[in-house]
């Protein structure tokens, strides 16, 4: 199959989605049966060599997101036909209007529907209205989690099929720490950003569904009996950093809260690794693939019911309501002074991520494209 893959939205500095399309690219790259064709943006075709080096780069997308938007609409279908592709594949909530051959758009959650108080209002207005077009013209539709499918299902009935393709996880880079040596190497990388043990560990964007102020006021009350703990929060500024930063004064612990920015992908499983426990407070998510991470590195979690992290983790993770702040904080205490229960969670997390990888998530993106021929277009 030849499937032209829109990469053109993956920032420099990728989290979340974008790391979905890198990896995912990457997997389908090693496969004999998908030939990719990728859309870049102008100047990016470097990185995307780099992650699918058998496929064919095209860099002319705007930098501009506006222009990229409009890029899409206007002269991405004219490509598409001069390709001959088979299948277009919007790896993030938009297709080409007016692109006739077959689609398939990922839906990476319903936020926008659900929470739209989560959002720029901006994005809100244009993202609804994206969405249904994808559930009314799309081939069929990819949800990164059950839980984002039943939430499509229910909210725009789309007559396509939802095919689900959960997120993957690099377990050669996420992964317990297996000798002394990989201990030292730890360490020598968190004093270069200034941390030390013990910490709580936090990776996502400063932004308000992942209830950063909750955990502030969670860890401001942990932080009592341990003198000693430090909070990492590791993450670009979104829209949400004024709050996270007015939370952070109004907890009095500043000189405890290490905010890192935007941390390279390795430094994250140092961070998971090391952490006394990693805690993921997110009202709600698509995936939420740093608690699958998490889970990889055997690092304890604490994250929400009602979500996907929930669905992923099982019984290998502590759960709380999401914005119940003194449940999150006696759920951290728990994890800090119960000994058995820290142990029994770095033993079940690695073994719940080894059902996840990117080639499963391949595979069942290829799934989509072959329903997408063999349907209607």
């Amino acid at each position: 199959m030849r499937v032209l893959v829109d990469v053109s939205a993956v920032p420099e500095q990728p989290v979340g989605a974008g790391v979905y399309i890198i990896n995912l690219v990457g997997a389908l790259d090693a496969r004999a049966e998908v030939e990719l064709e990728l859309l870049a943006r102008a100047g990016d075709r470097g990185r995307w060599r780099q992650v699918a080096p058998h496929s064919r780069v095209h860099a002319r997308v705007p930098e501009a997101r506006p222009l990229r938007l409009a890029w899409e609409q206007a002269l991405a279908p004219r490509l598409a036909r001069s390709l001959g592709v088979e299948v277009w594949h919007g790896p993030h909530y938009t297709l080409p209007l007016r692109y006739e051959g077959p689609k398939v758009v990922t839906i990476h959650d319903m936020t926008f529907f659900e929470h739209p108080e989560f959002h720029e209002r901006a994005k809100v207005t244009f993202f609804q209205r994206m969405i249904r077009e994808a559930a009314r013209r799309a081939s069929v539709l990819v949800a990164v989690s059950d839980d984002t499918a039943r939430r499509v299902e229910r909210i725009l009935a789309p007559s396509v099929p939802v095919v689900v393709a959960p997120h993957g996880v690099d377990r050669s880079r996420y992964r317990p720490a297996a000798d002394e040596a990989t201990v030292e190497a730890d360490m020598a990388a968190l004093e270069a950003v200034g941390v030390r043990p013990p910490f709580l560990a936090f990776v996502g964007t400063l932004e308000p569904r992942k209830n950063i102020p909750g955990l502030v006021a969670a860890f401001s009350r942990v932080s009592r009996k341990h003198k000693d703990l430090h909070l990492v929060i590791a993450g670009r500024e979104g829209w949400g950093a004024r709050e996270v930063n007015a939370a952070i004064a109004r907890s009095g612990l500043a000189d405890r809260i290490h905010l890192l920015g935007y941390a390279e992908a390795d430094l994250l499983p140092v961070l998971y690794r090391r952490a006394a426990a990693v805690v993921y407070p997110s009202h709600a998510e698509g995936f939420g693939l740093p608690a699958l991470e998490a889970l990889a590195c055997g690092a304890p979690l604490v994250t929400s019911t009602g979500t996907p992290m929930a669905e992923v983790a099982g019984d290998a993770a502590v759960l709380v309501s999401p914005g119940d702040d003194t449940a999150l904080a006696d759920a951290v205490e728990w994890v800090l002074t119960d000994e058995g229960l820290a142990a029994g969670l770095r033993e079940a997390g690695p073994r719940v991520a080894g059902r996840y990888s990117w080639g499963v998530c391949a595979r069942a993106h290829i799934e989509a494209y072959q329903l997408a021929i063999g349907g209607p277009g």
